[in-house]
């Protein structure tokens, strides 16, 4: 729950972020944290075989919304060369 919740909070606040590096690190920990959600999603795929499809569509969503954040930290680097 921590780490999910993690990656909203840290959108948010890369959003308000004082700088451009601000906002990148902002956005990277919040990468960083839907990496750890969907480790912890893999683990309760496997432990709860009954929710296995509800617990991979959450996977999916949370891979697109790495790549989202991903692209939108790679952008923002480029921006600034």
């Amino acid at each position: 729950m921590r780490s999910a919740t993690s990656i909203g909070a840290n959108v948010i606040e890369g959003g308000f972020g004082s700088s451009k590096k601000d906002f990148v690190n902002f956005f990277q920990i919040a990468a960083k944290s839907a990496v750890e959600t969907i480790y912890w999603l893999s683990l309760v795929k496997e432990i709860n075989i009954q929710e296995k499809r509800a617990v991979e569509d959450l996977i999916d969503e949370c891979n697109q919304l790495r790549r989202i954040i991903s692209t939108i930290i790679l952008n923002t680097k480029n921006e600034r060369e």
